[in-house]
């Protein structure tokens, strides 16, 4: 298992310090959260990426049916390309939630999931040097492959993770298309535990996923017992959860005491050994 620890807010020069705090404590990622509205994702993670030598950099996550798949394909080769190959793209068909911004975008769930596609498969054909696509909700085409040749990514293939419901089988089909899933459990009312992600691995395996599909859970460990923070991960590790995100969500993201908290679980290190 590795692990990650997600920024829950702050300026960007707060967030760009933790992210440097983050590689020399010893987390294998860091990755930030997009709004509408905020300090922009990629750009701080391109300052992260000229900052740091080994951490892996992306977003937790980046709402795509209300981006333009050919921005945000261009935003992320570009931070491969800076930060030397250690880009992850995260993706999802955006929250609906009173306390997010209002921007005019599309809200159902079905326009967004079928934008949500589209988007998923534009990007590929970008980062493979594709130069058109037709889709339904999306067209792109150019002759200019100088353009094309220079925004070509670093790794062969970015890692790129999708939202997927666990046991709704149209929702896991999409993440089969993808290199990894940030799953939602629906079971019941109750929290999810490591047999669900077992379940989760074992249907995945069943249907074509690879030993190098990506399973992700997030949570929150203890900043000052290291014992327990190991404990609490290793059950998920076991059931075939391949990353770990430490998150701190509670509001408001950026008063004090969340920033010295996310600061001081930062320097305490990831809650497992390094893979």
């Amino acid at each position: 298992m590795r692990y990650g620890v997600v920024l829950p807010g702050g300026t960007a020069p707060e967030q760009l310090d933790q992210a440097v705090l983050a590689e020399q404590a010893g987390w294998d990622a860091v990755f930030t959260w997009e709004a509408a509205y905020g300090v922009d994702a990629w750009s701080l993670l391109a300052a992260m990426a000229v900052r740091t030598r080994r951490v892996r950099l992306g977003t937790m996550l980046t709402p795509l049916p209300w981006r333009r798949p050919w921005k945000v394909a261009s935003q992320v080769a570009t931070l491969d390309q800076l930060s030397g190959g250690r880009a992850i793209l995260a993706v999802g068909v955006g929250a609906v939630d009173t306390e997010l911004p209002d921007a005019g975008e599309v809200t159902d769930l079905r326009g967004r999931a079928e934008r949500l596609d589209e988007g998923i498969d534009l990007i590929r054909a970008l980062w493979d040097g594709q130069t058109s696509y037709q889709g339904q909700h999306y067209r792109y085409q150019t002759g200019r492959l100088d353009l094309t040749r220079a925004a070509q990514p670093v790794q062969q293939r970015i890692p790129l993770w999708v939202v997927g419901v666990w046991p709704r089988p149209k929702s896991l089909r999409r993440a089969l298309r993808c290199d990894g899933i940030v799953p939602q459990y629906q079971v019941d009312g109750r929290d999810p535990g490591p047999d669900d992600a077992r379940a989760l691995r074992r249907w995945l395996t069943d249907h074509g996923a690879g030993p190098g599909f990506d399973i992700v859970m997030d949570g929150e460990t203890p900043t000052g017992d290291p014992a327990t923070a190991a404990a609490t991960t290793r059950p998920w590790a076991e059931a075939g959860c391949t990353w770990w995100l430490e998150t701190r969500w509670e509001m408001p993201h950026d008063s004090p005491d969340r920033m010295g908290d996310i600061r001081a679980r930062i320097e305490a290190g990831p809650p497992g050994p390094v893979a």
